[in-house]
């Protein structure tokens, strides 16, 4: 098949563009990659539709290739393609060389033993080295663009593989001193010498001369892959992140190198620092962060090559050379920022944050810088935090959080407003107290806020978030804390829906703060009306802070509160409510309303539970019950008698679907009563507690039914049939859907769906009231007579078996005969519930057969009367 024209192939890259994976599991995923491949070498396309094509394997590599052999086959046809190409200018080369070191590198063939990367490397490296690697590949015009992408294409591959290219140390640095793109060209090196470093610090070696301009001490060439197999973990950061600055997190132990050693890498360090105000800031800054880290892995090497490079950033407007000055700052301190150096950053940093015209994201950038600025001699404990030692308060007057910030840059200021308040220093107590009385005003009108009745959402965020960071950051402080938890129960007095804010908040802080809003929490739920139509945020604040102390008022609350728990989600909230008072060590109290739920409850889910937890808190200890209840499953065993073990007791409390233990079927009829009832009879495969059997009807025929409870059943013991009163809204067979709910020997609560049970028609037949002996035949009479003229008759043909009539009758029809006159003639009356009747004669029978006379105030009953009597002479 020829190559597709600019069309199709716009169709497909829009389809596979819609969904990838969807795409490459049709039928023409398999073929995209090859196809793509193919037609790039086509004439018939145009140079703007390959373009389109190598952008595709750009950005979905992995899905194009997506293991080593295909990738390798997909980077040889790449550089097969790049080059068939004519010398003339063409876009496409850069992208071919892009195409085929991202196949390599996300297809995870880069190594020895790949063809495509023994050539693309070498092609590479020529390439960046300004010299073509074979005549007539591109016009000179191209050569500068074609230097720049072989050197993203070779820091790509040194990222993949560090240590890749130790080996043209000399050779890059070489190339410096001409005329090339100096940005890549730096870049690469600077990430070359330093995964070199990592690389040979892991391994104990030395540099063994790989930084001489020039030299080649490899044997075999430029490439070492043992060095690539040494270093072959992934090195962590390549930009400036001076919060990671310590030692371990990179994995560069810190070696003392030869004289020579260290003067090569001095040299080169002091090389590429020369250059760097030709680059851009982006670049600039991951130079500086990463000569900053290859320098630091040396002992006694001081960091003064960067001193110049100081002079000129302390003054920069640009933040990402501001960032890289704070990231040197957090690698080397004092040993390269004077303590005038860091008041000067300070400075900068506070008065830009304060500058009106920001925009957000940069106030927000200055903010953070304030907030984690790495000093040269921190006060307290490491990891602690604490504002600045030379920021002073004065210093920050335009920083103070206002509700007319934006919320992050509100959390940002109020986090720096709480770390001033933390200070405790005599001769700033005034201007401390004034701060705390703004951190307090500030809360206030954050509490006032989020108490709105309808509020946004936001505002209730912000309140809480506010919150937890004056409590982290304050914990030691009462005098912030007090008002902040009165301030906080009044909120929830205002609002309780927002009580998962609340249970949030609490699962947070420190007990500081913890204890004393729990209390007043439950001080101010108790002391609701178990009926308050916010019932449901009580309870859910309850479960968080109820505990052993004052139970007497919350059980008071709980038992208000039953009454009114109508629905499951109520209910299910109520027994955790239960659940927490248990695992504080329950009590009298506890123990009847446990009862009381268990009995009253509607859902019996919940009443297992109440059930259970009864048991629970009668045979256990307290220090038994707080394991038993405790949501880790790997704890100490037990010694009870009815819980051995904690390991799946959350299981305990779900309802799982299990294979019904138990058969159900249909017995004999027995006639009691007003209603028609079916016996049924049960049979277990294994003991079966607290069983539920639920029965549906389809349809709006019957009325619901009544589910049947079974304390307990075992095999091989006789067990009482079940009675299932049915009330038919009119009469006619049905299909009941059986559902069990029980509880295992175990302990499980399971349910399981059994076979259907049939109601036949036969079993909706009732009795009418027995007449006196001689009144039957007039009795007869009376009905048979009232059932016309709004009812109707028919005459159907019922076969007979062997045994003749009486038989017939005396097995299916004894309870309904009013006049017999054996064998020959029977009056029968059946009721049919609702309010239907169905009468019929049986006479002159025949040898095969007798004629029935039917009449019914029902005609929609014919046809089933039909089908019954033609069904008699077969089941008798």
């Amino acid at each position: 098949m020829g190559p597709l024209s600019r069309e199709a192939w716009a169709q497909r890259l829009a389809a596979f563009r819609a969904s990838p994976s969807a795409f490459m599991t049709g039928p023409k995923g398999e073929d995209l990659g090859r196809d793509l491949l193919n037609d790039l070498r086509s004439e018939k396309l145009s140079e703007q539709t390959k373009v389109s094509l190598l952008v595709l394997t750009l950005e979905y590599p992995v899905q194009l290739w997506p293991d080593a052999p295909a990738a390798e086959v997909a980077a040889t046809s790449l550089l097969d393609t790049l080059v068939l190409l004519p010398p003339r200018p063409s876009a496409l080369r850069r992208l071919l060389l892009l195409a085929a070191t991202t196949a390599l590198a996300a297809g995870g063939a880069l190594g020895p033993t790949s063809g495509a990367s023994c050539r693309l490397l070498p092609l590479l490296l020529g390439l960046a080295s300004g010299s073509n690697l074979e005549p007539g590949f591109g016009p000179t015009s191209e050569q500068r663009p074609l230097q720049a992408t072989a050197c993203e294409c070779l820091r790509e591959l040194e990222s993949c593989k560090p240590g890749l290219l130790g080996g043209t140390l000399g050779l890059l640095r070489g190339l410096l001193g001409q005329a090339g793109p100096v940005q890549p060209l730096s870049l690469l090196l600077a990430l070359a010498l330093r995964n070199i470093l990592v690389v040979q610090s892991r391994a104990g070696a030395g540099l063994q001369g790989l930084l001489m301009a020039g030299v080649s001490p490899i044997k075999g060439g430029l490439w070492d892959w043992t060095l690539v197999e040494e270093g072959d973990t992934h090195i962590q950061p390549q930009a400036p992140s001076w919060q990671a600055a310590e030692e371990g997190k990179h994995g560069l132990a810190a070696r003392e190198p030869h004289l020579e050693e260290a003067r090569e890498v001095r040299a080169a360090v002091a090389q590429l620092l020369d250059i760097t105000y030709l680059l851009t800031p982006v670049a600039q800054a991951q130079l500086l962060w990463l000569l900053g880290w290859a320098l630091r892995g040396l002992q006694g090497q001081p960091p003064a090559l960067f001193k110049p490079q100081l002079v000129r950033l302390l003054g920069t407007a640009q933040m990402t050379l501001l960032h890289a000055v704070l990231a040197l700052k957090a690698a080397f301190g004092e040993a390269l920022f004077t303590a005038q150096d860091e008041a000067l950053l300070l400075r900068r940093l506070t008065l830009a944050a304060q500058h009106p015209a920001l925009p957000p994201p940069t106030h927000l950038f200055y903010l953070h810088c304030l907030l984690n600025f790495p000093e040269n001699c921190p006060l307290g404990p490491e990891g602690e935090e604490a504002a600045p030692l030379l920021l002073r308060p004065q210093m920050c007057r335009g920083l103070l959080p206002s509700l007319l910030h934006d919320p992050m840059a509100l959390l940002a200021r109020l986090h720096l407003l709480c770390l001033f308040c933390a200070e405790e220093e005599e001769e700033e107590k005034d201007q401390v107290q004034s701060l705390q009385h703004s951190l307090e005003e500030l809360l206030a009108g954050l509490q006032q806020r989020a108490a709105l009745e309808g509020g946004p959402r936001a505002l209730a965020v912000l309140c809480f978030q506010a919150s937890y960071l004056v409590a982290h950051c304050l914990a030691r402080q009462p005098t912030v804390l007090t008002p902040l938890i009165h301030g906080l129960a009044q909120l929830y007095q205002a609002r309780p829906v927002l009580a998962p804010h609340f249970v949030d908040l609490l699962g947070q802080v420190r007990p500081e703060l913890g204890e004393p809003l729990r209390v007043l929490l439950r001080q101010e739920v108790v002391s609701r009306p178990g009926r308050d139509e916010a019932l449901r945020w009580h309870l859910q604040i309850l479960a968080k802070v109820a505990n052993g102390s004052d139970q007497c008022a919350t059980l008071s609350f709980l038992q208000a509160a039953a009454g009114h728990c109508t629905g499951w989600d109520l209910q299910q909230a109520l027994l955790r409510v239960c659940r927490a008072l248990l695992q504080a060590g329950g009590g009298d109290g506890l123990a009847d309303l446990l009862q009381v739920l268990a009995r009253q409850l509607e859902d019996p889910d919940g009443r297992d539970h109440a059930r259970l937890y009864y048991i629970l808190l009668a045979h256990l200890a307290r220090p038994k019950l707080g394991v038993a209840l405790a949501p880790s499953l790997a704890v100490p065993a037990l010694t009870s008698s009815l819980v051995a073990e904690n390991q799946g007791f959350a299981a305990a409390l779900m309802v799982q679907e299990a294979p019904a233990p138990m058969r159900l079927s249909v017995g004999s009829r027995e006639i009691k009563g007003p209603l028609p009832v079916l016996q049924l009879q049960v049979e277990v495969l294994e003991p079966v507690y607290s069983l539920e059997l639920r029965f549906r009807v389809e349809g709006q025929i019957y009325a619901p039914l009544e589910a049947i409870h079974v304390p307990c059943l075992c095999p091989n013991r006789p067990v009482r049939p079940l009675l299932l009163p049915l009330q038919p809204r009119r009469p006619a067979p049905a299909q009941l859907d059986v559902h069990a709910l029980y509880t295992t020997s175990t302990g499980l609560t399971c349910h399981a769906h059994l076979p259907p049970l049939s109601v036949n028609f036969a079993d909706l037949f009732l009795p009418f009231p027995q007449p006196p002996e001689g009144a039957r035949p007039g009795f007869f009479e009376e009905l048979w007579d009232s059932c016309l003229p709004k009812g109707t008759e028919s005459r159907v043909w019922c076969p007979l078996g062997p045994q003749g009539l009486e038989p017939l009758v005396s097995h299916h029809l004894r309870p309904f005969v009013v006049v017999a006159q054996p064998p020959t003639s029977y009056c029968i009356a059946i009721r049919l519930p609702p309010d239907s009747r169905l009468l019929m004669r049986l006479e002159g029978a025949q040898g095969d057969g007798a004629p029935v006379v039917l009449r019914t105030d029902d005609w929609a009953v014919l046809p089933l009367v039909g089908n019954y009597l033609r069904g008699l002479s077969a089941a008798v």
